[in-house]
């Protein structure tokens, strides 16, 4: 009775311990791994030292290590001693089984608030084909592989990081891919604090056949082509920030194309593909060298083994098929990828952001305004529906889901890459092209220390006053504006009204249009306000348009204000 009571005590205290944890108490700052890759037997074994720093506000003696479930931890030491630990399965869809083999480790001694602890460890496991987080949700077996397509194999071997495989250790709480905004912020807080982490990786690859010789691609930072030792190939690697590129690794029998700008990475039979990929992105570049600079380093673009594999770009490696590829869409995928090769941020809205406007750029440099903003129009749709759910939220106080939801601090890839692009192109519009091109070529990332940095350099380039911009729509979340022609008036003059229930602002461009010609003014208009304008026109106005597509708004339905014919006649 007694050996039953105190087994009852142990397990209460353990499950009470469990619900206490403070999963993403530490920050991993510093990883130092070394990994072996057996492609015959689909395994993956680690073995290396983390550096975590306490980033909570109390004492911490117990620390989280997770990894994908698929890999079996070996032992965790500090000092050389081993350390206690309690491994269990952890449900998350941050990884692609739907679970993590979490390690829950007692410290030797409790580590305070901004110390650190180093620790030595080991684990292995294989990483298979594996959509179980996906089909679990009903989405049908073949789409799930060609989405969670992570695997390692003896023909061909992709694995992406955080948010698809664990193959390095992470802490954090369970995500959930039913919810897709819940695992846009579980990786998006863990990217964030990984801003400062540093990851040094040596990757080494087996290869007993001396015909077969694959070709190691590693994403990092730096990362010099792998050399040959003892039938391995090696790779030693650096990651300076977790937060702009998520590790990942390739492994396959490449041919290789190599232009200015860009390296194609193709699969046997793809040759003519990736010439038109590598040509599309060859001629892309001047543009993107003009807005954003000289590319940093090359852009890799690697093969998938799936035709219908969804692609994944992190940092300047793009992997997508190259089974097929459409010139028209080529220059506009090279465009957000040779950005990336050009530029960086650790913020999202800034990183992301200027990528997708660079495509709009793409697209008008091709075929005009109108097509860039057609562009922009098929991602406009996305957020507008988020900002009409958000906007009904009662349970969250209207200034907490300003502040959280802002472009600054939100981890919806929604509003960061597609909202984002819009507001760069709003800022482009306002400030015109040379001002807004000074400001980027000023930005250094290591100097944003604050959400206020870009705005600065923005600032600095005009005589604009654009505080309201920012705080309406980076700093905040003031939902979208509503224009609407209230009222129009034809006098020798045409006194135009323009209302916006909207409590976000904008500089808007309106467009009076008359018998073989128009007119186009901008207008600011701040939220919950109205503004009046007279233009001058050659002739009696037809209509009125305010908006033509380059400002996101709520209501484009109300946009058009038709002249009536009594006042035509007048």
């Amino acid at each position: 009775m007694k050996f039953r009571l105190c087994a009852l005590c142990v397990l209460c205290a353990s499950v009470v311990s469990a619900f206490a944890l403070d999963r993403e108490a530490f920050t991993f700052i510093n990883y130092d791994l070394s990994v072996r890759i057996e492609p015959e037997q689909q395994r993956l074994g680690v073995r290396g030292k983390l550096t975590l720093r306490n980033d909570s506000p109390t004492p911490q003696k117990i620390a989280v290590l997770q990894i994908s479930s698929s890999l079996d931890w070996r032992s965790i030491k500090s000092a050389g001693k081993p350390l206690q630990f309690v491994s269990q399965s952890y449900t998350s869809d941050i990884d692609h089984t739907g679970a993590l083999s979490e390690a829950i480790v007692t410290l030797p001694e409790a580590v305070a608030p901004k110390s650190t602890v180093d620790l030595e460890i080991a684990y292995e496991g294989v990483i298979v084909l594996d959509a179980t987080r996906l089909t679990q949700i009903g989405t049908p077996e073949a789409a799930a592989n060609s989405t969670d397509w992570d695997q390692i194999t003896p023909k061909f071997t992709a694995v992406r990081g955080t948010g698809y495989v664990a193959w390095y250790p992470i802490a954090t709480e369970a995500a959930d891919i039913a919810d897709p905004a819940n695992l846009f912020e579980t990786v998006g807080r863990w990217k964030e604090r990984g801003s400062s982490s540093i990851m040094h990786l040596q990757v080494a690859v087996s290869s007993n056949d001396e015909a077969d010789k694959p070709e190691l691609l590693v994403n990092a930072t730096t990362c010099p082509t792998a050399h040959e030792v003892q039938n391995q190939f090696i790779a030693d690697c650096t990651y300076r920030s977790l937060a702009e590129i998520s590790p990942a690794f390739v492994i396959a029998n490449y041919e290789v194309i190599d232009r200015t700008g860009i390296t194609v990475h193709f699969l046997s039979g793809h040759d003519s593909s990736a010439t038109t990929y590598a040509e599309a992105a060859e001629k892309v570049l001047p543009l993107i060298a003009e807005w954003f600079g000289t590319p940093r380093t090359k852009a890799q673009t690697a093969d998938l083994a799936d035709p219908n594999a969804a692609p994944f770009e992190s940092g300047p490696l793009l992997l997508t098929s190259l089974a097929t590829t459409d010139p028209k869409l080529a220059g506009l995928v090279a465009a957000h990828q040779l950005t990336h090769a050009a530029f960086s941020s650790p913020r999202p809205w800034i990183n992301e952001g200027l990528a997708h406007f660079a495509q709009a750029l793409y697209l008008e440099h091709q075929s005009g305004r109108q097509a860039a903003l057609n562009y922009m129009g098929l991602h406009r749709s996305s957020f507008s529906a988020i900002d009409g759910d958000r906007a009904k939220q009662t349970t969250v106080p209207r200034s907490e889901r300003e502040t959280s939801q802002s472009l600054v601090n939100t981890h919806d890839e929604q509003l960061y890459r597609s909202k984002a692009m819009c507001v760069w192109w709003m800022l482009r519009d306002i400030i015109g092209d040379q001002a807004l091109k000074k400001a980027i070529a000023s930005y250094r990332p290591d100097q944003d220390k604050e959400p206020s940095y870009m705005p600065r350099l923005i600032q600095a380039q005009t005589q604009k006053d654009l505080e309201w911009f920012f705080d309406d729509w980076v700093y905040r979340d003031h939902g979208l504006p509503d224009f609407k022609v209230a009222s129009a008036f034809t006098r020798n003059t045409l006194p135009v009204t323009v209302d916006n229930p909207g409590a976000a602002g904008a500089e808007v461009p309106l467009t009076v249009k008359f018998a073989g010609g128009e007119i186009t003014k901008r207008l600011l208009v701040r939220g919950n306000s109205n503004r009046a304008i007279r233009i001058e026109v050659p002739k009696q106005p037809e209509e009125v348009i305010v908006n033509d597509g380059s400002v996101p708004e709520s209501d484009t339905t109300n946009n058009v204000f038709k002249m009536a014919s009594s006042d035509a006649a007048k």
